[in-house]
């Protein structure tokens, strides 16, 4: 029968009784095989354990460099394990490791976490930190939102200019003194006497002029 639909006969199952055989392209059956292992391979993750060398007495700026190192590897979906290393008399004084790393669990809170808390290890104190999806998905959200506080430029409002007749008069008169307002006033008000005393010249000439008239005889 295999052999007239071009196929193989495969025994699939040989402790059964009887022995329990399969008609199938042998050749397509391994290929397709072959490829959901591929896929199976990809969909894994690979996860490496890295490792980070501290000392008590490291300084600030070595300290800040590795820590930004195993950011990174956890960032990258790595756990890293971090070592204190005590040397000599150091190893009586293992509070100073213990600060070492909690300062580092603390300055990597928002890619990872920890898995294996402080222990020593012989001459050594470790501590393993793994990625935290959680953490880091809440980190990438906060630095992706806008600021509300920032106005944007189209919301800010032009100052009003008054571009009136009178507004830029008052501009440009300066301001006075005390001594230079009293001054004005005086001369306004001696300026007010003056037309006053003109119009009551004029109306004694007009009466004069009026008398003279009456008195010529007629003819």
């Amino acid at each position: 029968m295999a052999r007239e639909l071009e196929l193989d006969l495969v025994e699939v199952a040989d402790k059964a009784n009887p022995p329990v055989c399969r008609i199938m392209d042998y050749g397509k059956y391994k290929y397709e095989a072959a490829q959901r292992a591929k896929e199976s391979r990809k969909k894994s993750t690979n996860v490496v354990v890295k490792e980070m060398k501290y000392r008590p007495k490291i300084g600030a700026g070595d300290f800040g460099t590795k820590t930004k190192k195993v950011a990174e590897f956890l960032g990258e979906g790595h756990k890293v394990k971090i070592t204190i290393m005590f040397r000599g008399r150091e190893m009586q004084h293992p509070e100073l490791g213990r600060k070492i790393l909690d300062q580092v669990a603390e300055t990597v809170t928002e890619v990872g976490k920890v898995e294996i808390y402080p222990r020593l290890d012989g001459r050594n104190m470790t501590m393993v930190l793994g990625p935290d999806k959680k953490a880091q998905a809440a980190a990438e959200k906060k630095r992706s939102a806008p600021e509300d506080s920032t106005a944007s430029p189209s919301t800010l409002e032009a100052p009003v200019t008054d571009t009136s007749e009178a507004a830029t008069q008052a501009a440009e008169v300066p301001e006075m003194t005390p001594l230079e307002t009293e001054a004005t006033e005086a001369t306004e008000i001696a300026a007010n006497q003056t037309e006053v005393s003109d119009i009551e010249a004029a109306e004694v000439i007009a009466e004069a002029e009026a008398t003279e008239d009456s008195d010529i005889p007629e003819a």
